[in-house]
C-alpha cells in the first residue's frame, strides 16, 4: 500500500460510470446552481483512507469503493502501466505527480495523461490530443500546426489501446488528422471519432475552442409537468427553397416565434454531422461534430444561449442505434476488422444490422460504451443541452427492433441504464427521452428496478389511435373507446413518462409515406372545414390529455402535405392561418396554467366519465389536487353535429366557466361559432358524478371548462 504520499483526484464522473463491474455509488457531482458545472481537483494527503474521510464534501465514497482505491494504489505503487490506465480512466494522478500554485490555487502538471478525455483537448499549453486504437503499430497527428508531417508528433501508447500526445504549437481552429499504421501499413489518413468540429463529413477534424460566454441571464430547467415541446428541423425550420439548408443562425431569428406560442422547449433533430447538407440527421458520420451546413459548434452555441436567454430549454435527438455508413470517422478505424465488418467501434458478426446498414455501435466494448456516453455528456454539459430525445432505442435493446428474446442485446440494455445513471448523478433535473414505441414500461423503470432508467418516452398508445380517429371520413367509424384508452394510457402509473402528440417528424415524413394530419384529414385540401376542425381537436388533445405535450414544426399554422429535408416550412401560412396560430397559443395557455385557472392540467389526475359511442361525444376530467381553478372538464365533440344544451355530468356544485371553445369564430372564419356559455350545477347527478351542467357545442369542436371558487 502506498503510504504518507499525495492523491489528487479528478471527479468528472462516479467511478462506477467507467467500471464495468460496479454498481452505481453516490460518487455525484456537485451540484452548481447556476447550471454550470465546475469540476476541480481535489487534494488528499496520507493514505487512500483519508480519500474516504474527505471526499464526503459532496463525493461520498461507498463501502464498496474503498477496497477498490485501496487496490488501485496497491498496483500503482509496483506496475506503471496499470497507474497510467487508472489516470486515464478514473482521473487518478500518481503519488509523484507534481502540483505547483498559480494566484493562490493547484493546478496539475500539463502531461497527457492528467487530461483523460478523448480527442482534441484545447487549454492554455496546447492541446492534448488521445485517441483509441488498440490495434494500431503507431499513431500520430498530422495538421496544419506541423505542415502536415506524418512524423513530427507521434502518440504515445498508453496502454490498453489508447495512444495521446501534447503539442504545444497546436491550438484551437487547427485541422488536424491521424496517421495510423496497422500491420506495417499506413492507413488513409483517419479524421477524429471524438472532433468536435469537421470542414465537411470528409474533410479534415478541427480543434475546437471551448472557451465560451454564456451570458450572465440565468436558465431554469422548466418543471417537467409545465414541458411543452416544439420540435424543430434546423434545415427547414427557416429557409428558402432551393440553394442549400437553413442553419442555426436562421432558426435564432425565429426564436420569438416559439415564445409568443408559448412553448418552452424546443427539440433539435440530430446536430450530428452528416454527408451532405440535406438530411433528416439520422444518418450520423461523426457524432461528437456539429453539422457544418449547420454552422458549426460556436454556432450550435450561440443558439442554445440565445434560446436559454428566452426561457426555452433546448433538447437533443441522439442516434446510437446505428452510425452512418458513408463518410463515417469509426468505420474500420485502426485496420482491424472481421468478416468484412466494420472494426473496434462496430458488432462484427450478425449483430451489426440494422434497418439503416450493417452498422450497429459493439455495446459489449467497454470502451465503445464509452464513447457514446461521452458523447452524451458532451452535448449535456459542454452545450447546455437540457436533455436527450433519443433515437429508436428499440433498437439499441435488440437487433431487430422487437421483443424476440433470441435477438435481445443485454449490452444495449446496459448501455442505456449506465448513461442515464451518468446524467441522473451529474444532472438530474435533465430530462431523457426515449423513442422506443413498443409500449414498454420497462424503458422508464429505474434502473435499480432492472429498468432503462429513461425519465419519459414517445407514446404510440397515444399517437396512433388519435390519428385513426380523426382520419376516419365517416363519423359512425369513430371509436371512442379507443379514444378513452389512449387518453387514459401511461406507463408505470405515472403521466410524465409519456410524450404525447399527432405530429412528428416521423409521423409526417415524406419518405415514410405519411403526411401532415390535415392533409391526412383532406388529401389535396388540407386547409378545408374538415382538416381544420378535425386536427385542431387532436391539438386539444394533446393539451389537455395526462402526458408531455409535443408539437412539430409549423403544426400551428396548419402546415401541409408531407415534410422532407429539403422542403422548407411555408411560413406565409403564419398569416393565412393566424386563427389557428391563436387557437393553439390558448390551449397551451391553458395546458401551462398561465391564466391561474387550470392546474389540473398540469396535474396527474384524470377521469373519463362520459363516453357516447353513439353520438361520438366523449368528457374527462383533469385535477391535480382538484376545486376551483384545479379541476377541469374537457368536452370533446367528433361528429358533424353541433348542440345548444349538452349534458355532462361535474365532480363538484357551483358555477363552471367556459375557459375554451374550439369553434369560436375567431379561430377561423368557417367556424359556426356555436354559443357555449358559463353554466351553474344542477343537482342532477349525471355520469356518477353529483351534479351535471349543460353545455353548447359545436361540430368537431371542444369545450374546455373550469371554476373561479
Amino acid at each position: 500500500m502506498v503510504v504518507g504520499c499525495t492523491w489528487i483526484v479528478c471527479l468528472p464522473a462516479p467511478l462506477s460510470a467507467l467500471n464495468d463491474n460496479a454498481p452505481r455509488t453516490s460518487l455525484n457531482r456537485v451540484a452548481n446552481h447556476s447550471l454550470q458545472q465546475q469540476w476541480r481537483p481535489i487534494t488528499f494527503h496520507h493514505t487512500p483512507e483519508t480519500v474516504a474521510s474527505r471526499a464526503g464534501r459532496g463525493h461520498a465514497l461507498s463501502a464498496s469503493e474503498l477496497p477498490r482505491l485501496r487496490s488501485v494504489a496497491r498496483r500503482s505503487a509496483t506496475v506503471c502501466r496499470t497507474q497510467q490506465a487508472w489516470s486515464r480512466r478514473f482521473g487518478l494522478l500518481r503519488p509523484d505527480a507534481s502540483v505547483h500554485g498559480k494566484e493562490g490555487g493547484a493546478k496539475m502538471k500539463t502531461t497527457s495523461q492528467s487530461r483523460p478525455q478523448m480527442g482534441s483537448i484545447a487549454h492554455e499549453r496546447g492541446v492534448t490530443f488521445r485517441v483509441w486504437a488498440p490495434n494500431a503499430d503507431s499513431v500520430a497527428v498530422a495538421g496544419s500546426f506541423n505542415d502536415w508531417s506524418r512524423s513530427a508528433h507521434p502518440l504515445i501508447d498508453e496502454g490498453e489501446g489508447v495512444w495521446s500526445a501534447e503539442v504545444d504549437c497546436a491550438k484551437a481552429g487547427d485541422a488536424y488528422r491521424y496517421v495510423i499504421v496497422h500491420n506495417g501499413v499506413e492507413l488513409a489518413w483517419r479524421c477524429d471519432p471524438y472532433a468536435r468540429a469537421m470542414a465537411s463529413s470528409v474533410g479534415d477534424s478541427t480543434i475546437d475552442d471551448p472557451d465560451y460566454d454564456w451570458g450572465s441571464v440565468p436558465f431554469r430547467m422548466p418543471d417537467w409537468d409545465d414541458l411543452v415541446i416544439y420540435e424543430l428541423h434546423v434545415g427547414t425550420y427557416n429557409d428558402e427553397p432551393g440553394g442549400g439548408p437553413g442553419d442555426v443562425a436562421r432558426v435564432m431569428q425565429r426564436l420569438d416565434h416559439l415564445v409568443d406560442l408559448g412553448v418552452n422547449a424546443i427539440q433539435l433533430l440530430p446536430p450530428a454531422e452528416f454527408p451532405g447538407g440535406f438530411s433528416w440527421g439520422y444518418n450520423p458520420s461523426s457524432i461528437f461534430a456539429v453539422e457544418t451546413d449547420y454552422g458549426g459548434p460556436q454556432a450550435l452555441r450561440d443558439l442554445i444561449r440565445a434560446a436559454h436567454e428566452r426561457g426555452l430549454a433546448v433538447l437533443c435527438d441522439v442516434v446510437y442505434n446505428h452510425f452512418g455508413w458513408a463518410d463515417s470517422s469509426t468505420w474500420r478505424f485502426d485496420g482491424w476488422h472481421q468478416h468484412g465488418k466494420g472494426g473496434i467501434y462496430f458488432y462484427n458478426d450478425w449483430r451489426d444490422r440494422t434497418p439503416w446498414g450493417h452498422t450497429r455501435p459493439d455495446y459489449g466494448r467497454p470502451e465503445v460504451r464509452r464513447y457514446l456516453q461521452d458523447n452524451a455528456l458532451m452535448w449535456l454539459e459542454q452545450f447546455r443541452f437540457d436533455g436527450l430525445r433519443w433515437d429508436a432505442t428499440s433498437y439499441i435493446r435488440n437487433v431487430d427492433g422487437n421483443a424476440d428474446p433470441g435477438t435481445d442485446l443485454p449490452d444495449g440494455w446496459r448501455l442505456l441504464g449506465q448513461i442515464n445513471n451518468e446524467i441522473d448523478a451529474r444532472q438530474p433535473w435533465k430530462i431523457s427521452i426515449a423513442e422506443d414505441l413498443q409500449n414498454n414500461e420497462w424503458l422508464t423503470k429505474s434502473t435499480a428496478s432492472g429498468g432503462a432508467g429513461f425519465d419519459s418516452q414517445w407514446d404510440a398508445g397515444f399517437v396512433h389511435p388519435i390519428r385513426r380517429v380523426l382520419t376516419r371520413v365517416r363519423d359512425e367509424d369513430r371509436d371512442m373507446q379507443a379514444v378513452r384508452a389512449a387518453v387514459e394510457h401511461r406507463y408505470n402509473n405515472t403521466a410524465l413518462q409519456r410524450v404525447i402528440y399527432t405530429e412528428s417528424h416521423d409521423e409526417v415524413a415524406r419518405l415514410n409515406g405519411k403526411s401532415r394530419l390535415p392533409e391526412d384529414i383532406s388529401p389535396g385540401n388540407a386547409s378545408d372545414y374538415a382538416a381544420k376542425k378535425r386536427s385542431t381537436l387532436g391539438a386539444v388533445l394533446v393539451f389537455t390529455s395526462p402526458g408531455i405535450p409535443m408539437i412539430f414544426q409549423g403544426q400551428e399554422f396548419l402546415e401541409d402535405g408531407s415534410w422532407h429535408d429539403d422542403d422548407p416550412l411555408d411560413w406565409s401560412k403564419r398569416d393565412a392561418h393566424r386563427g389557428i396560430l391563436d387557437l393553439y397559443r390558448d390551449l397551451i395557455a391553458l395546458r401551462r396554467n398561465q391564466r391561474c385557472t387550470t392546474r389540473g392540467l398540469r396535474g396527474p389526475g384524470i377521469q373519463v366519465h362520459h363516453i357516447n359511442d353513439t353520438d361520438k361525444v366523449l368528457a374527462f376530467h383533469r385535477f391535480a389536487a382538484g376545486g376551483p381553478r384545479d379541476s377541469v372538464i374537457v368536452v370533446v365533440n367528433f361528429a358533424n353535429r353541433h348542440y345548444d344544451r349538452y349534458r355532462i355530468g361535474v365532480p363538484r356544485a357551483g358555477h363552471w366557466r367556459v375557459r375554451f371553445n374550439s369553434d369560436w369564430e375567431g379561430y377561423d372564419s368557417s367556424f359556426e361559432n356555436q354559443a357555449s356559455s358559463d353554466a351553474t350545477s344542477q343537482p342532477h347527478g349525471t355520469d356518477q358524478m353529483p351534479d351535471s351542467i349543460e353545455v353548447g357545442l359545436g361540430a368537431y369542436s371542444a369545450v374546455i371548462l373550469s371554476q373561479d371558487e
